[in-house]
């Protein structure tokens, strides 16, 4: 009788669970240089579709990156964040994208340009930058594709390892993101990095769109590859969430990440250009929040 009771108990609780870790409005975030022409374009974006998170990467209309940003910037645009009612998800940094010395770059104009030796300098702006706006999330690449990837995986893991432990001192993670450019683009890429990475402060910020651009079918069979618990951030592209050739079955995907306990958030990277730009974020926003059950009002 009693492990009846139990079993009916655990069968009742298990919806809940579930439900607990929906994807819903709560969730979703987006890149500010992608949905608006100005930093408060970026937070009326926010405040237009009850979004509480936003991920910074440039400043919108072709400025620097954010964490480059002088100190008293960057606090005057956290104190915007704070006045808007947004906080940031995701702090995308292109630290580590360009070409390790030593290497042969598939890409033959790519060249050496100094950041390497400054890599640590960039990480400790990078984290003042994060603690200043309350974020713990830093994106991170892998070098810029080169001739000798497979034989680099110890040496590339080595250096983000490093990197890993000044984050963590700091209680900040470090998120290798797939990029096609780089030498992790797909997701066979990432798991052959992370298996010589096992520290416990670098994780992935999952863009399975990219990850299809390398010959690769990104969802499911890529995703079941990965080490689901180590996926922190997931970015969505306009096209692969808009009707079209790219088209990605993003309900599965939310469904999916839901089931495996994902946490974290999923940002919008529009990666539509031109005059289209801002339109094609708020139709991709939309959808994102229709999949969230959080569809908006026409």
């Amino acid at each position: 009788m009693l492990g009846a009771s139990l079993a009916a108990a655990a069968a009742a609780a298990a919806p809940l669970r579930a439900a607990g870790n929906r994807i819903d409005r709560s969730r979703l975030s987006a890149i500010t240089d992608e949905i608006a022409r100005s930093p408060k374009g970026a937070i009326a974006f926010a405040q237009q579709y009850g979004l509480q998170w936003l991920e910074v990467r440039s400043v919108p209309n072709g400025g620097k990156e954010y964490f480059m940003l002088p100190p008293d910037e960057v606090k005057q645009a956290a104190q915007e964040f704070r006045d808007g009612g947004v906080k940031l998800s995701f702090l995308n940094t292109s630290m580590l994208k360009y070409m390790l010395p030593g290497t042969t770059p598939t890409n033959p104009r790519t060249k050496l340009d100094g950041r390497f030796e400054r890599r640590k300098d960039e990480l400790r702006r990078a984290l003042d930058f994060a603690h200043t706006f309350g974020c713990t999330k830093i994106r991170v690449f892998t070098f810029m594709r080169c001739k000798e990837q497979e034989q680099l995986w110890p040496k590339i893991a080595g250096i983000i390892t490093e990197l890993a432990e000044i984050a963590a001192r700091e209680k900040v993670q470090l998120l290798i993101e797939n990029e096609g450019a780089c030498n992790v683009g797909s997701n066979a890429e990432l798991v052959a990095l992370l298996k010589h990475i096992p520290h416990k402060s670098v994780g992935i910020n999952w863009d399975p769109h990219n990850a299809a651009h390398q010959n690769e079918v990104a969802f499911p069979d890529g995703y079941q590859m990965l080490p689901t618990k180590r996926i922190w951030n997931v970015q969505v592209k306009a096209r692969s969430i808009l009707p079209g050739e790219e088209m990605m079955d993003w309900n599965a995907i939310f469904r999916r990440l839901e089931r495996d306990g994902y946490q974290g958030q999923i940002g919008l990277e529009t990666h539509i250009f031109g005059d289209v730009q801002i339109w094609k974020s708020h139709e991709s926003i939309r959808e994102m929040l229709r999949l969230a059950g959080s569809p908006v009002a026409s």
